[in-house]
């Protein structure tokens, strides 16, 4: 099957180089905590350069790690936010958040399996797919407002593994837009952060589960 021979042919250096950014962006889903989102966070600034480089100009997997970076700075900083932890009440939404998200990357991976790709396409397609995936899961299980800007991070590195993609199965001379998935990951982190400090300095809680405390 070409799906499973576009991964069976990789190197254990390239393999490296595909899985490691995958596993740090489940990192924060799997494991709660403020420590456990900045780090991951710091540890893909050169973890997505690196898997990056050679596949687009320079200045793309440079941004991403400088990207990651920041992000990584502002999550330690807003470690400490004030306000109640949400309850073991959620156990029940994030169980069913986790099964969706399972659900729709099984589906895609199918449906990628499916098409005539090449094997490089194939390859970036499938972990575009499952960085999408994982930062959906991040939005769904983890409820703080500001490190939900983790999520919208690793949505955006999927789409943009999914822009490589696409831009192999061009016609060449088709103008690209390489920096695109790059420029939105910016506007959306920021306004996320943004969004997800003023909750935690006017509501008093940082924590989307909170809303229900809150009134007029």
């Amino acid at each position: 099957m070409q799906f499973l021979d576009a991964w069976l042919e990789l190197t254990a250096v390239d393999l490296v180089r595909v899985a490691v950014p995958l596993a740090l962006a489940l990192l924060p889903v799997l494991i709660p905590g403020p420590r456990v989102a900045w780090l991951a966070a710091a540890a893909m600034a050169p973890v997505a350069a690196v898997a990056l480089l050679g596949r687009a100009p320079v200045w793309v997997p440079i941004g991403w790690g400088l990207l990651w970076a920041v992000l990584a700075i502002r999550l330690r900083r807003s470690g400490g936010s004030r306000g109640a932890t949400p309850s073991g009440s959620g156990a029940e939404s994030g169980a069913v958040g986790l099964g969706l998200g399972l659900a729709v990357l099984v589906l895609l991976v199918a449906g990628i399996a499916r098409q005539d790709l090449s094997e490089y396409a194939t390859r970036l397609t499938s972990s575009g797919v499952a960085l999408l995936a994982a930062g959906l899961l991040h939005l769904m299980l983890r409820r703080h407002a500001v490190r939900s800007a983790f999520g919208v991070l690793a949505m955006a590195f999927g789409l943009q593994l999914l822009m490589l993609a696409a831009n192999a199965s061009e016609i060449p001379g088709t103008p690209r837009a390489d920096g695109a998935a790059l420029l939105g990951a910016l506007i959306a982190a920021a306004l996320t952060i943004r969004v997800g400090e003023a909750r935690a300095r006017y509501a008093g809680s940082p924590w989307v589960g909170d809303a229900h405390m809150l009134h007029d």
